[in-house]
């Protein structure tokens, strides 16, 4: 008779990151955002008893500030499992010095690595659109960089940028940055299997049925909504030096138990798309 290989026996999760990570535009009913770690928590808590789980991740983090304010505390919580996913807000502002990202993230990795079982990095997904072909090559350097970060620290990367799902512009918020509920949901099912648990969706990757594209004049209401809600006041922060998560704590601070129960009916509470 074949054996099964065992399952992981995860204790803790610690995620580290932005506003990916704080899990925009996941929104649930009363106002906060779940996302692809609080959803991944949930996973490991209805399978561990005593599970824990912190979220460090704040809106709009540049890497250096990810390292000098996030890094250290992940570490020094020792746990099993962190999640480190940053550098694309560096990556997305006009003028950014790849080096020094790329000096930031390997200095973040090599304090996380020694601290926990099991680093995960991840190469992030990119929307189609005029966006993502404009910074595609900053990207695909920080990607490199991840990859070989990976490679040197025994890190896990998990490929959302070359997953076809996730590139479809259905699977992102109206602001055109963050994920709608279904995308984190598939992240979460993507680093689930990355950590060696038994798929519970295998095809987390299959890209949504086609559907008629919209019309000229919904293209140009959504284009104006988006100027209107997002894109004029990100211009605003940055011309004077605000960011998003100015003064904003992280979202769960302390490595603490994540009850399974609760937990679980969080995982579950959000919808697919038919």
């Amino acid at each position: 008779m074949q054996t099964l290989p065992a399952s992981p026996a995860h204790t803790s999760l610690v995620a580290v990151g932005d506003s990916f990570t704080e899990g925009m535009s996941d929104q649930l009913p009363d106002g906060s955002y779940r996302g692809w770690a609080d959803l991944l928590a949930a996973r490991m808590a209805a399978r561990t008893p005593g599970f824990r789980y912190a979220n460090l991740a704040v809106r709009g983090k540049l890497i250096g500030q990810i390292l000098h304010e996030q890094v250290d505390v992940a570490a020094a919580m020792g746990a099993d499992v962190v999640t480190l996913v940053g550098g694309l807000n560096d990556v997305l502002r006009p003028r950014c010095d790849m080096g020094r990202v790329r000096g930031l993230l390997t200095e973040a990795v090599e304090r996380l690595a020694p601290s926990c079982e099991q680093l995960v990095l991840m190469r992030s997904p990119g929307r189609r659109g005029p966006v993502l072909e404009r910074v595609r090559p900053r990207m695909e350097q920080l990607y490199a960089c991840i990859d070989d970060l990976a490679a040197r620290h025994g890190a896990v990367v998990v490929d959302l940028y070359g997953a076809p799902s996730l590139a479809d512009p259905r699977m992102w918020a109206v602001d055109r940055l963050h994920l709608t509920a279904e995308g984190h949901r598939r992240v979460a099912e993507a680093v689930w299997q990355a950590l060696g648990y038994e798929p519970e969706d295998p095809e987390w990757r299959t890209p949504l049925p086609p559907t008629a594209p919209p019309g000229w004049v919904s293209r140009r209401i959504s284009d104006l909504r988006f100027t209107r809600e997002h894109l004029l006041p990100w211009i605003g922060r940055r011309l004077t030096g605000r960011s998003s998560g100015d003064g904003r704590p992280p979202k769960r601070p302390e490595l603490l138990p994540c009850p399974a129960a609760a937990a679980r009916a969080a995982d579950t509470a959000g919808t697919r798309p038919a």
